[in-house]
């Protein structure tokens, strides 16, 4: 494919692009949205699980479909996770609970992992890597794009609309990113001689599966184990195993599903330590910014929407700076400590946010991590696919998708575990010897008073309201203080994560540091030099 005419290639990335927007407005639509939708179908103690089984799913097909595609080529895989999507997105509006918006969720994330995988490694199908930096930091921009629209979108459809709407409201545009990927994506022969890897395949859905489920599981709260409990370590007990079991398989294998000869690169291995370290440092941002917003600032969902607004503007003006720069140079390690320092600045400063910080000065904090993050993003995957023959494209594009994927899985656990923890802790010394007055109520109101106890009715603005127009009036002073107490706990636990994700963000600038810079091989490289050209990309 990298010898197609030049117009042909602008026409496949634009079908790729949108199947890429599709997926990702899917996303971003739903992050405003997902407080409003928990205080619906209830279960905030699962809430992380609709995140995480969607991240679960996707990290599990992003690595197994980045050899089969390989083998069999990109088109038939980018339309199945189109489909797969489209489904699982239909009937998370069908939910009824929880449980079940869990379940469909992860169809949903398992079609994202497929579009993912295939869409980033098509740009390596098609051009070189310096030529590639462009069109990655384009990507990565749709990503940027979507993450302008989708809140904005989101938070007025659970304000105006039924939240069913959020995941219904793009479908149409699933349509024609498959339609546009039958028709105008090339179809290529299977490669000859390789063989699918079933054995290691499933040692690694093994391993990943009990790895994230330990992580998920563990912490405070109902579904969850303590970190010491038999569940637990049976968990990473069987982690170990089945990555033993792993090591051995593609050692021994043909066409290993993800070649342990890899990570004998330093550029692959140190670029997917990053990878995962942003991918867990980000989510801190992420997932719980719209908390903070919502639950303890108590603005709408669609307002919600319009502080979040900023943060991916500039993170799309950053995303696109980067690609033009990498483009130009040739040249990437600077750009990577950079963004990833400004994106440790910015999380940090979010840990010293209240309940009576401006919002503007919040809005600050959140552009210094969208230009962080928009600079650092786009640079990890081409680092990885500058570093390999093309042969390898497919699954080492997959391990960069993988590793990132796994920290922001492991990410959520983490940090889902510090907020529970300081939330948990905090509470209890709130109620302990409080006098909430709700000794006077009838055991009606009593019950009411008593959900103002639960931070979960701090998402749902509208059934707050009526809580407190439906208690007495010598009462209210007592619900305005609790409501009062009780942000400022979640305030506390919140930031708490913010600071644990800005660790887990400087360990990525250390790495960053050490990563070994090969420049990109660009198109003019390769016609002058073909074979050193060859060289330089599997350096």
């Amino acid at each position: 494919m990298i010898h197609l005419t030049e117009k042909k290639k602008i026409t496949i990335m634009i079908a790729i692009m949108v199947a890429m927007f599709f997926s990702a407005i899917n996303q971003t639509i739903i992050g405003v949205a997902m407080p409003r939708i928990i205080a619906k179908l209830g279960g905030m103690d699962y809430y992380t699980w609709a995140i995480t089984i969607y991240l679960l799913t996707t990290t599990v097909a992003t690595i197994l479909v980045g050899k089969l595609s390989d083998i069999y080529g990109r088109k038939p895989f980018i339309l199945a996770g189109i489909g797969l999507f489209t489904i699982g997105a239909f009937l998370s509006g069908l939910s009824t609970n929880i449980f079940q918006l869990i379940a469909y969720r992860s169809i949903t994330g398992f079609g994202a992992g497929v579009i993912m995988s295939t869409a980033f490694t098509a740009i390596g199908d098609l051009y070189l890597p310096r030529e590639r930096a462009r069109w990655t930091g384009l990507m990565s921009g749709i990503f940027g794009i979507s993450s302008v629209l989708g809140p904005l979108v989101g938070g007025y459809v659970v304000d105006h609309l039924d939240w069913h709407w959020v995941f219904w409201i793009f479908l149409p545009l699933g349509i024609i990113a498959f339609m546009m990927i039958a028709f105008l994506f090339p179809k290529v022969p299977r490669r000859e001689g390789e063989t699918i890897d079933y054995l290691g395949s499933f040692f690694l859905t093994v391993t990943i599966v009990a790895l994230l489920l330990a992580f998920s599981l563990a912490g405070e709260g109902p579904g969850k184990y303590a970190w010491t409990s038999w569940e637990i370590l049976g968990l990473f007990g069987l982690t170990i195993i089945g990555l033993a079991a792993f090591i051995v398989t593609e050692s021994k294998v043909k066409s290993p599903v993800l070649p342990l000869s890899l990570f004998k690169n330093d550029i692959v291995t140190m670029s997917n330590m990053a990878g995962f370290l942003l991918g867990a440092g980000m989510m801190g941002v992420m997932i719980y910014a719209p908390f903070f917003i919502q639950g303890v600032k108590g603005i709408s969902p669609s307002g919600s929407g319009y502080i979040m607004m900023p943060m991916s503007i500039v993170m799309v003006l950053a995303t696109a700076f980067a690609g033009q720069l990498m483009t130009k140079t040739g040249k990437y390690k600077g750009l990577a400590i950079a963004g990833l320092l400004t994106t440790t600045i910015g999380i940090f400063l979010l840990h010293f946010i209240t309940i009576d910080t401006p919002i503007y000065l919040l809005i600050m904090y959140l552009c210094i991590v969208g230009i962080g993050l928009g600079a650092s993003m786009p640079v990890f995957s081409l680092t990885v696919q500058n570093a390999v023959p093309l042969r390898q494209l497919g699954v080492a594009s997959a391990s960069s998708q993988l590793f990132r994927s796994l920290g922001s899985t492991i990410g959520i656990g983490i940090l889902g575990t510090i907020m529970g923890s300081r939330m948990a802790s905090r509470l209890t010394e709130m109620y302990t010897g409080q006098s909430t007055g709700q000794s006077q109520l009838p055991p009606e109101q009593a019950k009411q008073f008593g959900e103002l106890m639960n931070p979960q009715v701090l998402l749902d603005q509208p059934k707050l309201e009526q809580i407190q127009k439906q208690l007495p009036a010598e009462i209210l002073p007592y619900a305005e203080k609790m409501i009062t107490s009780v942000r400022e706990v979640f305030s506390d636990a919140l930031t708490s994560t913010f600071l644990a994700g800005a660790i887990i963000m400087l360990a990525a600038v250390v790495i960053a540091v050490f990563l070994r810079a090969v420049p990109l091989v660009s198109e003019k490289d390769h016609q002058k030099q073909p074979r050193k050209s060859e060289k330089a990309s599997g350096a």
